[in-house]
Formats: C-alpha cells, sequence, structure tokens
C-alpha cells in the first residue's frame, strides 16, 4: 500500500495520536524517513540497510512475535555499541550548538533508538508494500537529503559506526533544538522524538500486538526557540504591543534558556555571555535564535555581523521597563508637571548600561518602532513596548547617546505606518530637516541671585519695560552664544528691563516667525543647541535683564511629520473637525479636554521656566482659545454645554496652566494676549466674577484696545485729532480692570501696517517728532510697556524676517544718522527716568496712581495727568499733539509742591527737536485751574510729551 501522507514538517499526522487505532490493521503504516526541518543539519548518506529496513516482513502471528523480540534485543545491543562509539564532531560551518559534548551523545543514543523504533514498526507492517510506495519513500528520502548542509555531512561521515547501528537515523539537532535533545536524553526519553517547531510528531500504533505492549510512552513535546507564525508576524508588520515577551533571553519551562533576537539584515547573530559564545539559528526574515543548556538567563550582549561591519551590543530586549508606577499613574491622570522627565529620549544608566530611554504617547497606534541613524532607519528591528493602558511605548536602547537622530514609526489603526518625530523632542534638527535628536543639558547656571530676587515684588507692581526682539533677525547669522555677548549689552545700555522673545520653540516655516510650533520642548537649531539657548538666557540674567518668551498653545500646524493625526486618528487635536480646524490659520487647535494634551501643554510651560529659566510667558492668541465661535460664521461652530460660546475646556487649561506656573516657578509671571473684554483674564482662578467663570490667573493682559486707540490717533493729521481726542482717552476708563501692557508689538509693524514712525502723518521731521510724543505718553500711561525691535531707532521700513532691524540707519556714515539716534537716546532716558521714577510704575494697576488734569482739551490736542508713587509722590505729564508751540499754557496742579522741574523733553535738541523747553523751575500760582488749588505756566513745544517732576 502507499504510506499515508504525513506532515512535511514534523514526519507524521498530528491528526492521529499514539494511542489511536488504524481502521485496518493490516494496513498499518510503513514507517518513513524523517524530513528535517529547512535549515537543519541533516543525517549522512543513508547505507544500504536503510533500504532493507522497508522490506516486507512476515504477516502476522508468530513471526510478528518473534520479530518483536528480535527488536528488543537489537535495541539492546545497538544502545550498548553506540555507548562505545566517540561524540560526534560537528563542523565549524553548523550554526548549533552542537558541538558540545552533552548533545553528541544525545544525538548518538537519539540515532540508535530510533532504529530500534523502526524494526518495531517494520515486524508490524504489512508485507503487500507496493513498487508506487517504495518510490514515494525514496522520493521523500532524496528531499530530505537535498536539504543536507556540508558540515552535518561532515560530522555524518566521522561516525560510520553509529551509521551501522542506526541506518534510519536522523539528522543532528539544530541550534534552536540541540539543547532539548540534549536534555531530552540525560531524562531518558522516549526513542521516537520529534523535531518539529511547534508540533510533536505522532505514530498510529496497532492495536494489540506485542509491539505495542512494549513501547514506552509517547515524546514530550520539544521546547522550540523559535517564533511562532503570529508573534512573527506582528513583528515584521510592526503592530507587536509587547516584543519583550518573545525577544530577549526567557527561561525554557523545560530547562534552559531561550534567545530571540529579531534584527532585519543580519548576517548572524551570536550570544556572548562571559566565555561562552553560541551563535543563534537563523530562523528567516531577520530572525534568530537558540536553546541553549543554561540554568539561569545570564549577562550577555549581542555581536550582530552585517555585510559590512559587525556590531557588539547589549540587547535592547533584556532590561526591565525605565517608566515606573508613578510616572504612568500620573500620565495617565494627565497630572506630570515634568513630563519631560518621563517622554521624550532621555540618556541615562539602566541596569548598569549607558543607553537612551525612548518613550513616547500614541494610544490609538497598533505598534510603535524607534528609527534612527544607528539602525539605518529601520525601525522594523527596534519595536517598543505598550505599558498598560496608558498609551505610552518604551524601549530602552543600550549604547545610544547624545546626538542620534531618531524619530517613531508608527503602525496606525489601519495598519499603515508614518514616521514622526517625538512630540517631545529636547532638541531637533535645523529645518528643513525634522529629525530629533537626542540631548542631555550640561550647561552651569550662574544666575542664582538673579532667580533669588526676580520674584521679591510682584510684576503689575514691579519695573517692567519690555524690548520685543525675534532673535533669528535681530542679527542675522548670529547663533545664541554670539547673540549673548551682544544682545544683553545693547538691551542694558538702552534701559529696559526685560526682553521678549518671539517663539524659541522650533518651527519649520521662518515665515510664520515661530508661531507655527512643532517641537514645543525644543529650542529652535537654526541658532545653535539647547544649551547654547541657556548660555543666552544665563547672560542676560547675569546683566540684570528678564527674559520673556512667547509660548503659543493655541494651534499647530499639520505637517505630516509632526502632531498632526500622531498616531492614526485625532490625538492632539479635536476629533471633531469643526473644532479642530483653525479657520484663519489654516492650523490645527488643540484639543483642551483631553487630559494629556492638557498636561504635555501644561507641562511645557514648566518646563521652559526650570529648564531655560525663563522668567515669563506671554501665551498667544488666548481669544482664539476661549470663544468657540472665534472667526468661525453661523453653522460652522457647536456650542457648549450650556448653549454659550465659550470653550469651557480652553477656560480650564488657561486656569490649571497658569496655577501650576505660579506654583512651581516663584517669580515668574504670565501675559495674555487677549483682545476681547474677556472677564478676569488676570483675576485669580478661585475669584468668581460676574460671568460665572473664575479669574484665568494670568499675571499681566496685552491691552490691544489702547494699542489700535491710540495708533488710530496718531496715524490722523493734527488738524483732524480734535475728532478723534476720545481714542486717547478711552483706555482709562478700563484701565484698571486688569492688569496691563502696553504693547507696540511685531504685529503693528508688519504686512502693509508700516513701521511706528511711518504711520505718523506729515513730512519727516514731524513723523520723529510724533513718534517721540507718543512714546513719551506710552511711557508715563497706566501699564508696563512694550516695544518692537527696530523702533527704538525709528526704523522707516517695515520690519523683515528675512534681514532684521535697518541697523545701518545708526551708522554715522549715513547722513540721518542723529535723526535716528537721537530717538534712540529717547528711549535710553525715557527707560532711565522711568528707572528712579515709581510714580511710573509703583502703582499701575491702582487708580488712586493716576488723576486726570487735562482730558478735554480736544481743540488743543493736549492732554495732561498726574501720576502718582505709592507714598504719594507725583509726576506730572503734558502731551501737545499738535504742530503749535503753545506759550503760557495754563495747567492745574496740587497746591503742596513749591515747584516743578522738567525732567524730560521729548522736543529736546539731543533727541532730534527743535528745542522748545522750560529750562527754569515752574512754581505754582494761587490760581485754581482743572480742579486744582493752583496752576502753573509752561510752554509746550509742537508734538512732544514733557515730563515735569516736584524740584
Amino acid at each position: 500500500m502507499t504510506p499515508r501522507t504525513t506532515s512535511s514538517a514534523s514526519g507524521s499526522d498530528p491528526n492521529i495520536t499514539a494511542g489511536e487505532t488504524t481502521a485496518h490493521q493490516e494496513k498499518a503504516a510503513v514507517p518513513k524517513q524523517a524530513t528535517a526541518p529547512e535549515g537543519t543539519a541533516a543525517p549522512a548518506k543513508a547505507p544500504a540497510k536503510s533500504a532493507a529496513a522497508k522490506k516486507a516482513t512476515p504477516k502476522k502471528g508468530a513471526s510478528e512475535k518473534a520479530a518483536a523480540k528480535k527488536a528488543v534485543a537489537k535495541k539492546a545491543a545497538a544502545k550498548k555499541a553506540a555507548a562505545k562509539q566517540p561524540p560526534v564532531k560537528a563542523t565549524p560551518k553548523t550554526r548549533t550548538t552542537a558541538e558540545k559534548a552533552p548533545a553528541k551523545k544525545a544525538t548518538a543514543e537519539k540515532a540508535v533508538t530510533k532504529k530500534a523504533t523502526a524494526k518495531k514498526a517494520t515486524g508490524t507492517t504489512a508485507t503487500r508494500a507496493t513498487a508506487p510506495a517504495r518510490k514515494s519513500a525514496a522520493a521523500r528520502k532524496a528531499t530530505a537529503s537535498e536539504r543536507l548542509t556540508a558540515a552535518a555531512k561532515s560530522a555524518s561521515a566521522k561516525s560510520t559506526s553509529a551509521k551501522k547501528a542506526a541506518p534510519a537515523k536522523r539528522s543532528a539537532p539544530v541550534a534552536s533544538t540541540a539543547a532539548a535533545a540534549s536534555t531530552a536524553a540525560a531524562r531518558k526519553a522516549p526513542p521516537a522524538k520529534s523535531t518539529t517547531e511547534d508540533v510533536p510528531a505522532t505514530r498510529a500504533t496497532p492495536k494489540k500486538t506485542a509491539a505495542a505492549k512494549t513501547a514506552p510512552a509517547p515524546a514530550p513535546t520539544p521546547v522550540s526557540s523559535a517564533l511562532g507564525p503570529a508573534d512573527r508576524g506582528r513583528l515584521l508588520t510592526g503592530a507587536h504591543h509587547d516584543p519583550h515577551a518573545v525577544l530577549g533571553a526567557h527561561p525554557a519551562a523545560d530547562g534552559g534558556v531561550i534567545f530571540r533576537v529579531f534584527r532585519p539584515h543580519a548576517l548572524s547573530v551570536t550570544v556572548v555571555a562571559g566565555d561562552r559564545r553560541d551563535e543563534l539559528h537563523d530562523d528567516g526574515d531577520g530572525f534568530f535564535s537558540a536553546l541553549l543548556p543554561l540554568a539561569e538567563v545570564p549577562e550577555y550582549r549581542l555581536s550582530v555581523a552585517y555585510r559590512t561591519s559587525v556590531q557588539d551590543t547589549d540587547d535592547p530586549y533584556r532590561f526591565l521597563p525605565t517608566l515606573g508606577d508613578l510616572d504612568l499613574h500620573l500620565i495617565g491622570e494627565g497630572r506630570h508637571e515634568q513630563l519631560w522627565r518621563a517622554l521624550g529620549a532621555e540618556p541615562m544608566t539602566h541596569q548598569g548600561v549607558t543607553g537612551t530611554r525612548f518613550t513616547v504617547w500614541a494610544p490609538n497606534a497598533r505598534g510603535v518602532s524607534l528609527a534612527g541613524g544607528f539602525n539605518y532607519w529601520e525601525g522594523t528591528g527596534f519595536p517598543m513596548r505598550s505599558l498598560g493602558g496608558t498609551g505610552v511605548w518604551e524601549l530602552f536602547v543600550p549604547g545610544i547617546g547624545e546626538g542620534e537622530l531618531y524619530k517613531f514609526e508608527i503602525t496606525r489603526p489601519d495598519g499603515s505606518k508614518t514616521l514622526r518625530a517625538d512630540p517631545m523632542a529636547r532638541r531637533t534638527q535645523a529645518p528643513p530637516d525634522t529629525s530629533s535628536i537626542v540631548t542631555a543639558s550640561h550647561h552651569e547656571w550662574g544666575d542664582a541671585q538673579w532667580l533669588e530676587r526676580r520674584g521679591e515684588v510682584p510684576a503689575h507692581e514691579a519695573l517692567f519695560s519690555v524690548y520685543e526682539v525675534h532673535l533669528a533677525s535681530w542679527r542675522p547669522g548670529l547663533t545664541y552664544r554670539q547673540l549673548a555677548d551682544e544682545l544683553p549689552a545693547y538691551v542694558k545700555e538702552l534701559g529696559f528691563t526685560h526682553v521678549e522673545l518671539m517663539p524659541v520653540a522650533e518651527h519649520p516655516f521662518g515665515g510664520s516667525w515661530g508661531y507655527q510650533v512643532t517641537g514645543f520642548y525644543a529650542p529652535t537649531a537654526r541658532l545653535g543647541t539647547p544649551d547654547d539657548f541657556r548660555y543666552l538666557v544665563d547672560a542676560l540674567h547675569r546683566a540684570g535683564i528678564g527674559v520673556l518668551m512667547d509660548w503659543v498653545p493655541a494651534h499647530f500646524p499639520r505637517d505630516d511629520w509632526a502632531l498632526a493625526e500622531f498616531d492614526g486618528r485625532p490625538l492632539y487635536e479635536h476629533a471633531d473637525p469643526l473644532r479642530a480646524a483653525h479657520p484663519d490659520w489654516g492650523t490645527l487647535e488643540f484639543d483642551f479636554g483631553r487630559k494629556e494634551v492638557r498636561n504635555f501643554l501644561v507641562a511645557n510651560a514648566v518646563y521652559w521656566c526650570e529648564e531655560f529659566h525663563i522668567d515669563g510667558l506671554r501665551v498667544d492668541a488666548v481669544a482664539s482659545m476661549l470663544y468657540l465661535d472665534y472667526s468661525r460664521e453661523p453653522g460652522q461652530w457647536t456650542p457648549n454645554e450650556h448653549g454659550g460660546r465659550e470653550n469651557l475646556d480652553a477656560v480650564a487649561f488657561l486656569q490649571e496652566m497658569n496655577a501650576t506656573v505660579y506654583r512651581r516657578a516663584p517669580g515668574v509671571v504670565t501675559i495674555a494676549e487677549e483682545s476681547t473684554a474677556w472677564d478676569g483674564v488676570t483675576r485669580a482662578t478661585h475669584h468668581k466674577g460676574p460671568s460665572g467663570f473664575g479669574g484665568l490667573g494670568f499675571g499681566l493682559k496685552w491691552n490691544m484696545g489702547w494699542m489700535h486707540d491710540s495708533l488710530e490717533y496718531m496715524s490722523k493729521e493734527p488738524v483732524h485729532r480734535k475728532y478723534h481726542h476720545h481714542e486717547m482717552t478711552f483706555s482709562m476708563v478700563y484701565a484698571y480692570s486688569e492688569n496691563y501692557v502696553l504693547p507696540i508689538s511685531h504685529d503693528e509693524v508688519v504686512h502693509g501696517k508700516r513701521s511706528l514712525v511711518s504711520k505718523m502723518p506729515g513730512d519727516w521731521w514731524q513723523q520723529r517728532a510724533d513718534h517721540r510724543a507718543y512714546l513719551g505718553f506710552m511711557w508715563a500711561h497706566p501699564g508696563k510697556q512694550l516695544l518692537f525691535m527696530g523702533q527704538e531707532f525709528a526704523q522707516g521700513a517695515e520690519w523683515s524676517e528675512a534681514h532684521g532691524p535697518d541697523w545701518w540707519l545708526l551708522d554715522p556714515q549715513y547722513g540721518a544718522e542723529a535723526d535716528h539716534r537721537g530717538v534712540r537716546d529717547l528711549v535710553r532716558d525715557l527707560n532711565a527716568v522711568y528707572r528712579d521714577t515709581p510714580a511710573l510704575w509703583q502703582r499701575d494697576t491702582h487708580p488712586e496712581g493716576f488723576r486726570w488734569i487735562v482730558g478735554d482739551a480736544a481743540e488743543d490736542n493736549v492732554l495732561a495727568f498726574l501720576r502718582h508713587d505709592a507714598t504719594g509722590t507725583p509726576l506730572l505729564a503734558i502731551s501737545n499733539f499738535s504742530p503749535v508751540v503753545r506759550h503760557d499754557y495754563r495747567v492745574g496742579v496740587p497746591d503742596e509742591i513749591p515747584a516743578w522741574h522738567e525732567s524730560l523733553n521729548t522736543d529736546a535738541h539731543r533727541y532730534g527737536g527743535s528745542d522748545v523747553t522750560n529750562p527754569d523751575p515752574l512754581k505754582p500760582e494761587a490760581l485754581p485751574w482743572h480742579g486744582h488749588p493752583a496752576s502753573i505756566r509752561l510752554t509746550l513745544p509742537p508734538l512732544a510729551t514733557v515730563w515735569l517732576q516736584p524740584s
């Protein structure tokens, strides 16, 4: 009969167990030559006895019993003979551990027992075997023979005696099963042992025969080191959630240690443990494995051979997680205030090994892998593990340190892949390159004294004069460290107390000025490294200058390598497209209602304050966050749960951010760019206002209303200004509703709006005079002041990020240099008097610090008011916004001041003015005027502001 068709992998039918009975005892299967799995060592060429073993035998009865007895006797003799044979040596080419003596002995014993089993089965086989059956068996034998390796043939050739004793001998075990065979031999396992990967070989046993009565129990399932198809497939497709469970070293259930390595494109992998070196079996597709006869998992390294190099490294999959339960709990709760210490790339020493921990939040991903220069951007071989239900993926890679480029290769829910920069990257490549870079700080700070005293006085009651800077264009081409040599000295010379840096966080498009951020935790690499930026901040602090920074938590760009649909689904952005898309800038708005997103942003605010010693955050586009209908038409937005248009999630986020920053970073101030009448922007978060909301908790707010109104007034010809007089006085109606900053920012000198001096009407002399008068009015008005670079020397052209301020206007060789230098000298003197006069800053937020003298002189274009410090000491500011000199202009004053002197006059000759001044002290007359018991007479210069102080 034709032998039963069996599994090519196991050499037996997996559906028939050793204890089952065949349908017809007389048709029991003829034993088949075992087929070696691909890649295993194969037996030597079978001698003539192999064919003889398949000859027909006596049919039944006494002949069966005799054959069985004879088989038992031969089995004992064969074992005895095999024990005397020398160990079989494997050639160096075999990728096995068969060269070990125990494994050799097990191989010889196995061969002998297999011969006895074959004879037993032959004794019960029917004699009606046909020629086709023999042909089929021979064909299968030839197939197995074709897979023989040269190494196995050599080893078999050296064991002639063993072959005589076991003509039906199987191949020597491969590296992945050598230890299992050794263990089985040591335990005197049954002779009919399988070499299959997953299913043990089984044979049908004829019922009620003498051979069956003496047969031992079925062989136990051998331990396989190779991965099963399910895990293998998930790893190959980048969709495995726990690669550490199947890769690395793991104790085997029946003894020994299983080693598995996944290195695509590797030629070989060797485990090095002490003096022991074991080459793993190549399982194909970059998988390597072996079961080694070890009592426990050792300390080991991997030697990975590629075509042109050999890498000696620790195995990333032998390490425990680098994040603890507390970190994961805080991340899950959205309360990790130092999130950058848990997520991102962190160089560290873990379990005594130096490397870098990589972690990323991607809860919708089917799998995440790490790609970088260290693995030739082949992320498949570095899968990360998912830590619990937090959505965090983690991998510690030994031997990786600072300067390495990396990204995360994310398998989306639909199975597609995307390569993403690290949202928590603390260093990036300079655009247009987009990779993240492993980094650690080594900067030693020298600003301890500054940090100790910066919080002594609240910002709204302290000196606060701000110079706004776009670092990349202030001095084009300079790095952070080069700027540290020039910027502090320049700002200090002009007398500003703070600089405000336009967004420093990494952004791909320079034309956005930094307001479309992709690297929220990384200073832009255009100007240097993160430590270089720390050096700049440190230099400013040592010069006595505070550092504010624009921060953009409202939105982010749609770049497909950054945050947009980060893990295949809306993650950082809102899931509702109507809420996600920002209508003005083509960007995506953050989902402030998601706790992990809020945590990402709150921790980011803390990060800049703690890691870079930033003294304040000016939060951009707050109004766009607060209103659901911001720049949206009816039908394009959905009301909140109360039917209103307030974005309750954004309100909660801003409150949390402010409360956290003020708690963790004493002395820091937060500033809102908010252009609406939202109630309580600078009110404490626990104090509810008329609207029912607690305050947003900011320290200061940009006074956008004052800026628009006052610039509108100044843009008018003086003859028409009397019709717009209210635009200069209306700000005092609401001046104490919030803690204000008066901003002349970058937004007002670009995109066709013209520079500050160019907004003024008239000829060049009148423009400069108006410019100076306006600055004098601004510095005296309640509120802190901010001036954008280039406006301090009356640059006539709009600002451009491509070339920055027109510094050539201050070149002594330029004919009009004196005009521009005069304005800059005025700014310096404004700040000098401001510093020395508490009345100009101490009570900015208190109504008793201000009093109108002349607020209704619209026909004269004159404004006059008093400022008072905490002790009541006044400063009198008078602005004449007409080009007419007003002689003997009477102004009411308090009668307790015996005399006034001119402390600043914007029309002074040194500033480029006509030098109409009041050089002598001005004594009050007992003539009530403007509601005051006394008055003074003075000369008001044209288009100028004059400051008078008690003599």
